[in-house]
């Protein structure tokens, strides 16, 4: 079986200055199979084609909650109800499963001072560590998976690369790299210019996770119509993780 993660971000993850409104880093992983994609990337396009009559629309979360850009019909009301409704149901009844890792950054600087590691990097080792635990389970002799990432930057993106192959080599202290041998398992970076529906998906659900980690007393509509989505495993949701 072929999968592909899907890997976008909510969120800064530096350390040097910390939003007081906003300090978390979430990087979202959106885990397909081909067949599962493709029905994802159906609805979608249906969804571009109502309201814009092409499928070159590309989603971004903060455009579409701002109303900002093409996204200024949505300043209309019932145009704005009758979108998401349509997104919504594509992101409810769609086949997918997510596995994201939140980092509280005040709380990462407080247990590790100055020698706290990059949020990125220990978020993408988390996704890979629980992504492993997802293809476990999956009956098939023979898995790949394709991880995308938005770029970023060619530092960025090396430097993220090179923590890749580390994992891959060394493995992690959940994981051992013979474990993830097991799989073909390579990353791919690529623009939000390309149109990729899977990256829009992940930064679709990335903010409301997001918020939930920040507020998880306030209502959160858009977290309720995913959470069923999350990869469980003995029955607790495997599928986010939080850290510290």
């Amino acid at each position: 079986m072929e999968f592909t993660l899907f890997l976008d971000e909510s969120g800064d993850h530096g350390l040097d200055k910390i939003d007081p409104g906003f300090p978390v880093f979430t990087l979202c992983g959106i885990m397909f199979t081909i067949s599962g994609y493709k029905r994802m990337t159906d609805c979608l396009n249906s969804v571009k084609h109502h309201f814009w009559g092409e499928k070159e629309v590309i989603f971004h979360s903060r455009d579409i909650r701002k109303c900002n850009k093409e996204f200024s019909i949505l300043l209309d009301l019932d145009v704005k109800r009758q979108f998401y409704e349509r997104l919504n149901s594509c992101l409810k009844n769609g086949s997918y499963r997510i596995i994201a890792a939140a980092i509280d950054k005040n709380k990462h600087i407080q247990t590790y001072g100055h020698i706290a590691d990059n949020p990125y990097e220990i978020a993408l080792s988390f996704i890979i560590e629980r992504s492993i635990f997802l293809l476990d389970d999956v009956k098939s002799t023979f898995k790949t998976i394709k991880i995308i990432i938005e770029r970023r930057g060619k530092k960025e993106d090396y430097q993220l690369a090179s923590h890749f192959e580390k994992i891959k080599a060394r493995g992690t202290g959940f994981i051992s790299r013979e474990r993830i041998r097991r799989y073909d398992m390579k990353i791919e970076f690529r623009s939000k210019k390309e149109n990729i529906n899977g990256l829009q998906i992940s930064d679709l659900i990335a903010y409301p996770i997001s918020n939930h980690i920040i507020h998880p007393e306030r209502a959160n509509p858009a977290f309720d119509l995913i959470v069923d989505k999350f990869y469980l495993k003995d029955g607790k949701r495997y599928g986010l993780k939080k850290f510290p």
